[in-house]
């Protein structure tokens, strides 16, 4: 088992969940307007639906890596080109966050859960960047790769839920701290086509 290549999933991992997607922006706005722990069940319920992408992926790659190590070739070098477009993407998107209150409903604990659950489930970009990260991260030659996908799953998980669950208990001061230092949204922007870029040379090196 190579406990570097799994040091390295998990800063990586940290890395994109930092980043500011709409997953993290929600996640702020419900600590923001409807107090910490909706933040913190907002956050529970997204990390949730990482389960489902997770299994789609183990299972569907798991086939075709054990057939052919031309088809995992692949598999890597698709994954690579989807990160450089997602750096490119960022590149050309707007550095302002938008942190607008006005979308933010008053919902149920539960309600929230389901909502953050039902968020990422149905969001097949997650399941196509999770098909484009996670093969570059396979640790072991003993372990089943279906075990090592779900392995590194949870990892992801686990971080996410850490992250987000902090950025809903700090969500006011985070919140100030945007809203009077404009320029973070250029060092995010940034730091985010870095870290794609960097994830996709990884994901290419033998």
């Amino acid at each position: 088992m190579n406990y570097e290549t799994l040091l390295s999933f998990l800063i990586a991992s940290m890395a994109l969940t930092i980043s500011p997607g709409p997953d993290i922006i929600y996640v702020l706005m419900q600590g923001v307007v409807n107090g910490r722990k909706h933040g913190v069940v907002t956050a529970l319920g997204l990390v949730s639906g990482i389960l489902i992408h997770t299994t789609l992926v183990a299972f569907g790659i798991s086939v075709l890596i054990k057939e052919s190590t031309t088809a995992y070739f692949i598999i890597k070098l698709f994954g690579a080109g989807y990160l450089f477009y997602l750096a490119y993407k960022v590149y050309k998107s707007d550095v302002l966050l938008s942190l607008t209150k006005d979308k933010v409903l008053k919902r149920s604990l539960t309600g929230l859960f389901k909502q953050g659950f039902m968020m990422n489930v149905l969001n097949p970009k997650v399941t196509l960047f999770f098909l484009a990260f996670f093969p570059g991260f396979l640790f072991s030659n003993e372990v089943s790769t279906i075990t090592q996908f779900y392995i590194l799953g949870g990892i992801f998980m686990l971080q996410a839920f850490i992250i987000f669950g902090l950025v809903a208990v700090m969500a006011g001061v985070i919140s100030n701290y945007i809203k009077h230092h404009t320029q973070i949204g250029v060092v995010l922007k940034w730091t985010q086509v870095m870290v794609f870029i960097g994830i996709g040379i990884f994901i290419l090196l033998p």
